[in-house]
């Protein structure tokens, strides 16, 4: 009688039970070290042998019972568990099913293919170099002196050292033109042996890092520069590439280029490159481009060449700009805001 309660007792004990936390506690008043079957098994001692031996069959029968109706229930819990989650993460299947989304290159990394590809046409060399650069090759080699204003923290990105002090000495490039001025030194190792020197005909396109930010500028942009050293190279040349460049990056000969003078450290004569389109939305208005002008002597010395036996031009532009030109966007932040409805336009 005793047993066939306690088989009750716990059978309602553990439908009663809603969680498995809960019917852990209801499977500790029956089977738990202080439970009432484990006390009925203790009390076995105290019994004759032949009494021992009955009551253990039947208490063995109990603690089965209740162990049975302990798993059917635990499994019980485990279905509702189950059943729960697949009606919350259920799937309607006649919903209209999401279609793969097409991808594409940026509208900026487009260009730069572009600019790479047209310049290649024509011999020019890609080159590369680190975004993380020295102070002499961002500044002195390329003619920079210390007092100039691209020095100044506020315009220029300094990192820090250990000691969380500025150091002046390492920054993030604020133009590519270092990798001019890294080349040039390597092409002059490379060809020493050599009477007279190869020419160096190469683009740099890549990152770079100013203290600016509003609709025509950003904190980082792109930079494309260009270089041609040899001997007898002259500023027609540079405006004979630098045209035919324009009029194939835009597609169309109907369009004007002129050479504004202006200043850069690092050339000399230097000049500012406008475009005006005769059609468009933009007819008949001057835009500036990209900068140019004859390599400074100084920075040839600097990297081992005799500016009385060579000479050459450099010139650097925006793809940035070029872009906007030429997709009709007129706020430079849209390209770097990572929304996908602006990018999508250009897949």
């Amino acid at each position: 009688m005793e047993l066939e309660r306690i088989i009750e007792e716990a059978r309602s004990a553990f439908a009663g039970a809603e969680t498995g936390d809960a019917l852990e506690q209801a499977k500790a008043r029956f089977l738990g070290k202080s439970g009432q079957i484990t006390e009925l098994m203790k009390s076995l001692g105290k019994l004759d042998p032949e009494a021992r031996k009955e009551a253990g069959a039947a208490i063995n029968r109990a603690k089965a019972a209740v162990e049975e109706a302990l798993t059917a229930r635990r499994d019980a819990l485990k279905r509702a568990a189950l059943e729960a989650r697949l009606a919350e993460e259920a799937l309607d299947v006649t919903l209209p099913g999401r279609g793969e989304t097409r991808g594409g290159l940026h509208p900026v990394s487009r260009t730069l293919d572009r600019i790479e590809a047209l310049f290649r046409s024509i011999g020019f060399e890609v080159a590369d170099g680190p975004e993380i650069e020295t102070d002499f090759f961002n500044f002195t080699a390329l003619n920079t002196p210390e007092d100039h204003p691209a020095r100044s923290m506020h315009d220029t990105f300094y990192l820090l050292d250990e000691s969380g002090k500025v150091e002046e000495s390492v920054l993030l490039r604020t133009h590519t033109s270092p990798i001019q001025a890294r080349y040039m030194q390597a092409h002059v190792a490379k060809y020493a042996h050599l009477p007279v020197m190869p020419e160096i005909r190469i683009i740099a396109p890549g990152r770079v890092y100013r203290v600016d930010s509003d609709a025509t500028h950003s904190p980082m942009f792109h930079q494309v520069e260009g270089l041609w050293v040899g001997q007898n190279v002259s500023f027609a040349d540079l405006k004979g590439v630098i045209a035919d460049f324009l009029r194939r990056f835009f597609e169309s000969d109907d369009l004007q280029v002129r050479f504004r003078p202006s200043f850069f450290p690092f050339t000399e004569p230097s000049a500012e490159i406008d475009v005006a389109f005769m059609s468009g939305a933009l007819k008949g208005r001057w835009l500036e481009i990209a900068g140019c002008g004859m390599v400074h002597p100084n920075v040839l010395r600097h990297a081992g060449i005799d500016p009385e036996a060579y000479t050459g031009f450099a010139f650097g532009m925006g793809p940035d700009r070029l872009s906007m030109l030429r997709y009709g966007v007129n706020d430079l932040r849209l390209f770097f805001d990572g929304d996908l409805r602006f990018l999508k336009q250009f897949v």
